[in-house]
């Protein structure tokens, strides 16, 4: 079982992701300061970290510069918006992802997935939903044994919503996990990627697959 620790002084935000985190099936460790987070990260085995950059007695930056002189464990950082950083600057510190606050938290349970998937090796062949298949080494895509010809986004997108099939899917978790930018509210982005998507799948079969769940987003249809 994977374990997390949870490096964030704000005590309610610590505590919501450690409750949502630890009911998705993980062990959750938390600290609310920086010497606490060090000192913890040291202790025992993680497998990810989620780390806040604003934080007492040792900033989120310091942790990540000192962890990496010790050890590989993946870090997730949580950053907000009006603090003077990027991601180029977050992951030539040596961050593997970073999470805007305020955040979505079914944007973070993605974003923890995606990183353990990818720093565990984990390699999963093929997911199937009913008639389509995707096949992940070769990044295709198939309907009723018919390829399906797919952008790199398309892709993306389908991928994430076939790995998580009970899960809906707003707007901005789709864009910011996908595209790997922070959401634009006027942005119309993920809605015509959806139906170029549903076009494409449409042509070699009746089922709807993608539904508009009104006011939430998407999600597949059983």
């Amino acid at each position: 079982m994977s374990r997390i620790l949870i490096i964030e002084d704000d005590k309610t935000i610590n505590g919501l992701l450690k409750s949502i985190i630890e009911k998705s099936g993980y062990t959750v460790d938390s600290a609310y300061s920086g010497t606490e987070g060090f000192a913890k990260s040291l202790q025992k085995d993680y497998s990810l970290i989620l780390l806040d950059l604003m934080l007492p007695e040792k900033s989120g930056e310091d942790i990540i510069k000192e962890l990496r002189r010790v050890n590989t464990t993946p870090v997730i950082i949580l950053s907000a918006k009006g603090e003077p950083h990027n991601r180029v600057e977050l992951l030539r510190l040596g961050a593997d992802d970073y999470i805007t606050k305020p955040f979505d938290i079914d944007e973070v349970l993605l974003r923890i997935q995606a990183v353990l998937r990818r720093t565990t090796q984990e390699e999963i062949k093929e997911i199937v939903f009913h008639e389509l298949v995707i096949k992940t080494d070769s990044k295709r895509v198939f309907v009723n044994d018919r390829e399906l010809v797919c952008t790199a986004t398309e892709y993306a997108i389908l991928e994430l919503m076939m790995k998580n099939p009970d899960r809906i899917f707003s707007k901005r978790t789709l864009y910011e996990v996908v595209m790997g930018e922070d959401y634009l509210q006027e942005d119309n982005t993920m809605n015509v990627h959806i139906s170029n998507l549903r076009r494409k799948i449409a042509k070699y079969t009746d089922k709807k697959y993608i539904e508009t769940v009104y006011g939430m987003g998407y999600r597949l249809i059983k």
